[in-house]
């Protein structure tokens, strides 16, 4: 892992986020790469409220957070089912850690993915006891004005926390490879066909995805072809949304518009727009 990937998928309006604050994001200690994706960092100083909106990766997050009217603190996301919406005001800083789909369960072996899916808890109730405080924690993440420093303090946070035995690392790796796959190979449009590919049954494949990344390899599929939709519909002014739906495996236009519109809340063009 070179460097972080440098796509804004999932995020709406990202020119409109990117000149408001910020954002880097940046690469984790060696020993956390397998299982994280990056470390996101926002600060903002903003003059006026702006809203900011997400369509979630199929993946957790730990983040640590800072704003104007309340202390640091850090909690646990996981997947998110819907359109996530943050309001930012004044001055604020955020610091999280976006785990590969499956990535997160080596830090926490005795709790299955689903336990966290479109819950955002606490670190204390995800963690237990940590050998530090999450105000420790939250401060050492978050003083600093320094980013390499606010690194070494996410890595230091992480890596003690990888608690997993074998089995559990090798269904991770696994859940993490299929997910990957399921991302980036187009050819993949039946849950029914992969799990055959993969040599395994339908229901094996569905059990991997609820403990190891908190939804079903049909949510990862149907999530990863919206985010290809809403690229598509902000960087193409002449999109063929009938090609487009063939070719993300859609059964027609209509149903590809019915999917963008029930998780962005309007449909693809109007989002364009």
């Amino acid at each position: 892992m070179a460097a972080p990937r440098r796509d804004t998928r999932g995020i709406v309006d990202a020119p409109g986020l990117f000149t408001r604050v910020q954002f880097s994001r940046r690469t984790p200690a060696a020993p956390l790469r397998p299982y994280v994706e990056h470390y996101w960092l926002i600060d903002w100083d903003l003059s006026e409220p702006y809203a900011t909106h997400v369509v979630p990766h199929p993946c957790v997050n730990l983040v640590f957070q800072r704003y104007a009217d309340r202390p640091g603190f850090g909690e646990v996301a996981g997947v998110g089912l819907e359109l996530f919406a943050q309001q930012l005001t004044g001055r604020g800083r955020v610091c999280g850690v976006q785990f590969r789909p499956g990535g997160f369960r080596p830090f926490t072996p005795e709790r299955p993915a689903t336990d966290w899916t479109d819950r955002r808890l606490p670190l204390a109730t995800v963690f237990g006891a940590t050998g530090v405080t999450v105000a420790d924690a939250a401060a050492a993440v978050l003083e600093p004005d320094d980013e390499d420093a606010r690194v070494a303090a996410l890595d230091a946070f992480l890596i003690p926390r990888v608690r997993a035995g074998p089995r559990i690392l090798a269904q991770a790796d696994l859940a993490m490879g299929l997910a990957d796959r399921i991302r980036t190979d187009r050819t993949i449009r039946r849950v029914t066909d992969f799990a055959q590919a993969e040599g395994m049954s339908v229901r094996a494949l569905q059990r991997l995805f609820a403990g190891y990344v908190g939804v079903s390899p049909k949510w990862v599929l149907l999530r990863y072809r919206v985010h290809e939709a809403l690229e598509r519909a902000v960087s193409d002014a002449e999109v063929d949304w009938a090609a487009l739906a063939a070719e993300l495996g859609y059964s027609d236009q209509a149903h590809l518009i019915r999917e963008v519109s029930a998780t962005v809340g309007v449909p693809p063009t109007a989002y364009a727009r």
